[in-house]
């Protein structure tokens, strides 16, 4: 009996994921997926990204009935051996008996025979020693301390420590839940009238969270529809539409890091008579980039920011600058078990050049918005600080003014929750997106 695609699927994802450092989210939309029925797509999307989620609590279960330590098993052993723990503590549509067929068989297809055995009886011991589900709840919202939510809610505890410091337990285990959870599907709706053209086709769509202007897909498939076809819908997590809000109007603007798009695009739908540039440093990115804003008021230049050919101040620059990403562990759960606390420093230095550069490109009376979708102080405050250090030709814009702005016109639900101190501060968990942080300088 053939392995399910699905699973076929997951187990090769994960393999590269783990040896290849590659992205989860990446591998599900690329052409290795291309040839799945929505189904199977669907469960190997919850194969994929509910193992790397639950990842530390299915090894704590595994090496409790392995023989050996987990760090000695082959690496296609270990993905098969997650994904049958996975399926047995987490799914409950599947015959725990197909669970373990599957999870040997895909040990043999990896062409480890020797092995199948071995995973055979660590899966049907796992059947009987799994806790119920709501067993395990009740520890999750129990937990109460550093030590205790990092084991319950499958994070890194040296992270859960730092946001437990810097947030409190609870808005902790909130970032905690909403990373464990499946986020919400936000899209930007590029052309008036286009709600009735979509629930004629099958989609449910409730209002944004944030913006009056975002939307949140209940059910159907928006991927499939005429409309995202034809790239009158973008998909777009809340928190960064809200970066390219508070971007706001200018007759010239500047991405500085802008692959694969989705700011930029939202700035130029926001400015459509404007000059807008937008700098990729990669050209597979910056080729991407080019076929997406086909037909818009961008440019696409493939440059290093330091040396591009601008002379010309801009109104407005975005820096929306490369960083670990803590703050889109749902939908990229993986970064929690690749990041260490001594990496934390590894971009800063080329955080604070990008921002550098991006400010020499700031025209007299404009705006630069910093931006990132991490957590972590290093990667935002930090940066601001050093950046107000070196540039006193700026200054930082109490950001309350902007979201209040925003509020008057209409865009903005509301305000009191975004700010921290004169930042714009998105919080999993809190705000139902990602976790982005922003900040407003001006030249003066």
């Amino acid at each position: 009996m053939p392995i399910a695609a699905a699973r076929t699927a997951a187990f090769d994802i994960l393999l590269r994921v783990e040896q290849q450092q590659a992205y989860a989210s990446e591998l599900l939309h690329s052409p290795r997926c291309a040839d799945l029925s929505t189904a199977d797509h669907a469960l190997a999307t919850e194969l994929v990204l509910g193992v790397l989620r639950w990842r530390s609590v299915l090894d704590a279960a595994l090496a409790q009935l392995s023989s050996q330590p987990l760090a000695r098993l082959d690496p296609e052993v270990l993905a098969a051996l997650r994904i049958g723990a996975y399926q047995l503590g987490w799914l409950d549509r599947i015959p725990p008996r197909a669970i373990i067929y599957e999870s040997v068989e895909l040990v043999k297809q990896a062409r480890k025979r020797w092995a199948a055995p071995f995973a055979n009886a660590v899966l049907r011991k796992l059947l009987g020693v799994l806790p119920p589900r709501d067993q395990r709840m009740q520890l999750m919202r129990s937990a109460a301390t550093p030590e205790t939510l990092a084991t319950a809610w499958a994070h890194p505890e040296w992270l859960i420590a730092r946001w437990t410091s810097q947030f409190g337990i609870e808005t902790t285990k909130a970032i905690c839940r909403y990373d464990q959870s499946v986020p919400a599907t936000a899209v930007r709706l590029r052309t008036a009238g286009l709600e009735d053209e979509l629930r004629r086709d099958g989609i449910e769509l409730a209002p944004g969270a944030l913006l009056t202007s975002a939307r949140r897909v209940v059910s159907g498939h928006i991927t499939h529809t005429p409309a995202f076809a034809a790239d009158r819908v973008a998909i777009q997590d809340e928190a960064s539409q809200l970066v390219a809000a508070l971007v706001g109007n200018g007759a010239r603007i500047l991405d500085c890091c802008a692959a694969p798009g989705g700011k930029t695009l939202a700035m130029a739908d926001r400015n459509p008579n404007a000059e807008v540039v937008a700098v990729e440093l990669h050209p597979h990115r910056a080729r991407r980039l080019r076929q997406r804003l086909a037909g818009s008021n961008v440019t696409v230049i493939c440059a290093d920011l330091k040396k591009v050919p601008i002379r010309r101040g801009f109104d407005r620059v975005l820096a929306d600058v490369p960083c670990h990403g803590t703050g889109t562990l749902a939908r990229h759960p993986e970064i929690k078990w690749r990041l260490k606390a001594e990496d934390l420093a590894d971009l800063a230095m080329g955080q604070c050049a990008l921002l550098d550069s991006a400010l020499k490109h700031v025209g007299k009376g404009g705006r630069l918005i910093y931006s990132t979708c991490s957590l972590e102080r290093e990667e935002n405050e930090a940066i601001i600080e050093h950046a107000l250090h070196a540039n006193p030709s700026f200054h930082l814009v109490d950001c309350r003014a902007e979201l209040e702005q925003l509020r008057e016109q209409g865009e903005l639900r509301e305000v009191a929750s975004l700010l921290s101190g004169p930042y714009v501060r998105t919080i999993p968990g809190r705000h139902g997106c990602d976790g982005f942080f922003v900040a407003v300088l001006a030249r003066i």
